[in-house]
């Protein structure tokens, strides 16, 4: 697997595990520690907020040192076979704290973990508790059949959990970007992908609970709201109370949740991802136009370029459709910017259909993409349908020529900002200077400046783009 230039982390599968850290609920320390890492996407992320939310309920506090932890937790990502192996990898690097505290309780949660399921235990002996995303609530009851020498698995999917209620811990949090579920699993069966399969069907959070969520994030210093939902475009909740009906009736859609969210505050920068290319309407389009606040970037994965290869992996569009979708956003939204996902080597994919590919990518000029060699996974449909029969050394030729591409566009794409004012959410330091601030502007770009004694992180600033990198808008503030 290969990627270039990351925007956010809602789609960075490559991301290493993340230690979380939180303190217990005033009053309810219990003494036990618990140890989270995350990987994946920013819904595992988001998920591991939630459950810190939950056990810190129940007296738990967190610790960044694995060796200092009563209870160790994974996030699982199964999206791709290598993060399936680096959790397994990290799992046997927990064997020498099992054996300094054998009461020690190793959990895996997440997608890995719904996928898997009892299999987890019988392979890794080392872990005691596997937990599906919609059986977090139990984990309290889970851990306590641990204690009494069981092994515990929980792994059943909801229709209707989605967590509205819980307020999940901000974990890691510079005080300033947050992640906000909307939504939770997907109804697409894209043949090459498991999230059905681990996520369960879609379903909508209640529009008022996410406006709450956010409203409060605002009031507590944040500044920026990622919507989060496997297809945000799908989002749509049927309402009797007056206040949550749209123009259109009582659906409250994803273009009316927008709105609603936007209208917090103009100080409350909203970003929102993924869009699925079937589902997006000129109407999310129009209400992104509309508000200044809502940020001029999309995440429409293509996959590829080719028809033929879209109908196998079941995307419910073809390539006159999501140049359409392209078309619609460069009319409605001049200036937004475009990421991408690229899958080289889908099964029985030929030379002249890879070039596709690569056209559909000149057309677009997209800002980032997220690059991979397709591979499959076992229970897919593509696994059960198709022959993988690419080779892995033309999978491997095809995503150099496509990352080589992305790389001129990406770059091409930060050099027509030069000489414009871009206005930039100070986030903090620069990882390379305590002497640079670094912030996204409204296209997501990274924006590195000189520190201003006037200004501090979560403020916006005017910046001057002066000079680019590979990957990074360099600037002053004006």
């Amino acid at each position: 697997m290969m990627n270039f230039t990351i925007p956010d982390k809602t789609h960075d599968e490559s991301r290493q595990g993340e230690a979380l850290i939180l303190e217990p609920a005033d009053g309810k320390a219990s003494g036990r520690k618990l140890y989270i890492e995350s990987y994946g996407c920013a819904m595992n992320f988001s998920d591991s907020e939630i459950v810190a939310s939950i056990l810190s309920d129940n007296g738990f506090e967190t610790t960044g040192d694995y060796n200092n932890a009563d209870v160790i937790f994974i996030n699982t990502c199964s999206i791709r076979e290598n993060a399936e192996q680096r959790v397994r990898n990290r799992l046997r690097e927990f064997t020498i704290a099992k054996v300094k505290n054998p009461g020690l309780v190793v959990g895996v949660l997440g997608c890995m973990a719904e996928r898997l399921k009892s299999k987890f235990l019988e392979e890794e002996k080392l872990v005691d508790v596997v937990v599906g995303p919609d059986a977090y609530r139990d984990l309290p009851n889970l851990i306590g059949k641990v204690d009494d020498g069981q092994k515990a698995v929980n792994v059943l999917l909801s229709r209707e959990e989605t967590y509205a209620d819980i307020n999940p811990v901000r974990l890691n949090s510079n005080g300033i970007n947050a992640f906000v579920s909307i939504m939770r699993g997907c109804d697409n069966m894209c043949s090459f992908c498991v999230v059905p399969f681990t996520r369960g069907r879609e379903r909508s959070r209640e529009p008022q609970s996410i406006v709450k969520e956010c409203t409060e994030l605002f009031n507590q210093g944040y500044r920026e709201v990622t919507l989060l939902g496997q297809n945000v475009d799908s989002y749509k909740w049927k309402s009797e109370v007056e206040n949550q009906k749209s123009e259109d009736g009582n659906v409250v859609n994803f273009a009316n949740l927008l709105e609603m969210v936007a209208l917090i505050n103009p100080e409350l920068r909203v970003r929102f991802s993924t869009s699925h290319p079937k589902d997006i309407t000129d109407e999310v389009l129009y209400m992104i136009a509309k508000y200044d606040n809502i940020c001029n970037y999309i995440h429409l994965p293509v996959q590829s370029g080719n028809s033929r290869v879209l109908e196998l992996m079941n995307r419910t569009y073809d390539r006159e459709w999501y140049v359409n979708r392209i078309d619609a956003i460069r009319r409605i939204i001049p200036e937004c910017a475009i990421s991408t996902d690229v899958i080289t080597g889908f099964c029985t994919e030929t030379d002249e259909e890879h070039r596709d590919t690569l056209s559909m990518m000149d057309y677009v000029q997209y800002d980032f993409a997220y690059m991979f060699m397709y591979s499959e996974r076992p229970g897919t449909l593509a696994a059960k349908r198709y022959a993988d029969d690419i080779p892995d050394a033309v999978k491997s030729a095809r995503l150099k020529e496509v990352v080589a591409k992305q790389q001129q566009h990406s770059f091409a794409r930060l050099q027509a900002q030069l000489g414009k004012v871009q206005r930039v959410l100070i986030e903090g330091f620069s990882k390379k200077s305590d002497k640079d601030y670094c912030g996204r502007s409204d296209q997501n770009s990274m924006v590195v400046f000189p520190v201003n004694e006037n200004y501090k992180p979560g403020q916006y600033v005017n910046v001057l783009v002066e000079k680019t990198t590979t990957a990074t808008l360099i600037g002053r503030v004006v």
